[in-house]
């Protein structure tokens, strides 16, 4: 007998539109209980329910129970890159693309969060910069970080070594069709922003608002032009 990988247990999960549209509202690597995934998807909960049993069987989501609430979650950051890898190869003529050729505020294209680090033209924009500027080397699918105050900059603390995984690779981004920054190192970046409010979270989206000190620290840290994320702004 023949081992090969079932592909078609993946390809099964994946076939369903309520199902994709709920794996893609967790990619922003957030928890959501089945009755807000339901309303992402435009669905009554118990068919959700139904949908997020096959999601699980299939290894692509987990659910952890908080009080009476139960969560479901993309499985890992693994999932969340296959996702996003798979989102590229799909027809470029969705919902977003429409709404961006009719002129309007398309602000998942611009930021949003993938799994845990930063996507989007933003997060594109992030890695091309900090290459330019020779504090982050490409090396294959990896990065190597040089050390710099701009790191401090940006909330990101450096390891002493190398450990287990890489602390930075290159995930590639399903708008863009370019390469942007994900593992420990990305996750730092995220965080920072998120913090420091240069980004902001929108309820029920997984695009994430630039804000005005966000367009300024952008510029300030990374020579990033305003005008060219004006779209995705608070």
């Amino acid at each position: 007998m023949t081992l090969t990988p079932r592909l078609d247990i993946l390809g099964a999960a994946l076939a369903d539109t309520s199902r994709s549209q709920m794996l893609c509202e967790l990619m922003d690597g957030r928890a959501f209980t089945s009755k807000e995934l339901a309303s992402a998807a435009g669905i009554s909960p118990q068919t959700a329910s139904v949908h997020l049993k096959h999601l699980q069987r299939a290894g692509l989501i987990s659910s952890l129970r908080s009080g009476r609430c139960l969560y479901h979650r993309i499985a890992g950051e693994e999932i969340a890159q296959a996702l996003e890898t798979l989102a590229t190869l799909a027809p470029a003529d969705h919902l977003y693309r429409v709404q961006q050729r009719k002129g309007g505020k398309a602000e998942l294209l611009v930021a949003r969060s993938c799994y845990d680090h930063l996507a989007g033209r933003l997060g594109v924009a992030l890695a091309d910069s900090l290459i330019a500027l020779g504090d982050l080397i490409p090396d294959g699918d990896q990065y190597t970080p040089v050390p710099s105050e701009r790191w401090m900059k940006l909330g990101v603390h450096l390891p002493n070594g190398p450990g287990k995984r890489p602390f930075a690779r290159a995930c590639l981004d399903w708008t863009e069709r370019k390469h942007h920054i994900a593992g420990p190192l990305a996750k730092q970046l995220l965080t920072h922003a998120l913090a420091s409010d240069w980004v902001q979270r929108q309820t029920g989206k997984r695009g994430l608002l630039i804000s005005a000190t966000g367009l300024d620290a952008f510029e300030q840290i990374l020579a990033i032009p305003p005008e060219f994320l004006s779209e995705g702004t608070a």
